[in-house]
């Protein structure tokens, strides 16, 4: 089972926040529960670059064995007691392309769901084409913000440059189909794409929405 959360922090809280990104990785990666997992900063995803980055918002996604007992684990309860607002999702994946560090998380396991989709998008930038990449994403983000059937997205990250992606959340798989495919914006950033081959390494994987709890956005 796959859960993603995104916890909403004060200003106080932004030293546990920059601490738990690194020890978070301590007591995850040594749990029998958790499979695979992700610590992320959050951002407004509209360029991509550091000045998108929202200290006040952080997220985590993982495949865990047992959504209920990591929902009580240690590092959720921190995260629970030094947030203002919690957003949990517990996905099924419909479909995944491509890597994420090197490794195949998302198997898929759902067919013929018309429920809301959530979109996870993760790549990794060639650092020679950070800045052809970063004039390319204003017109698919401002795209991506009008799409019919979107219900919320903000940009994810592992690091201020070069790990950047996307969570949204759509009405229905077909609507994320038609912005994908239909899209002039996103069709040109894949002819781009393919032109100047400007990932090291990308992700696009869909999931069917079995729960959510709270919101992203405020």
């Amino acid at each position: 089972m796959i859960v993603a959360y995104f916890w909403r922090i004060k200003a106080s809280a932004i030293p546990f926040a920059l601490c738990a990104m690194a020890l978070d990785r301590v007591f995850l990666g040594n749990s029998n529960n958790v499979r695979f997992f992700k610590s992320l900063g959050t951002g407004k995803g509209e360029t991509f670059t550091p000045k998108d980055a929202n200290p006040l918002q952080w997220g985590l996604i993982a495949d865990v064995n047992d959504a209920a007992v990591f929902d009580e684990s240690f590092v959720i309860r921190q995260w629970r007691k030094n947030c203002t607002h919690e957003f949990r999702a517990i996905i099924e994946p419909i479909s995944a392309h491509g890597k994420w560090s090197k490794q195949e998380p998302f198997v898929a396991s759902v067919k013929d769901w018309d429920g809301q989709v959530i979109a996870i998008t993760r790549a990794r930038i060639a650092w020679l084409h950070n800045l052809r990449f970063w004039r390319a994403v204003p017109p698919v983000t401002a795209s991506l913000k009008s799409a019919p059937g979107l219900i919320c997205a903000i940009g994810i990250g592992e690091a201020p440059i070069g790990l950047q992606g996307t969570f949204s959340i759509w009405e229905s798989g077909a609507a994320l189909r038609d912005f994908a495919y239909r899209g002039a914006a996103h069709q040109a950033a894949i002819a781009a794409t393919e032109k100047y081959n400007w990932y090291a390494e990308e992700l696009f994987s869909r999931f069917a929405v079995r729960e959510i709890r709270g919101s992203i956005n405020n």
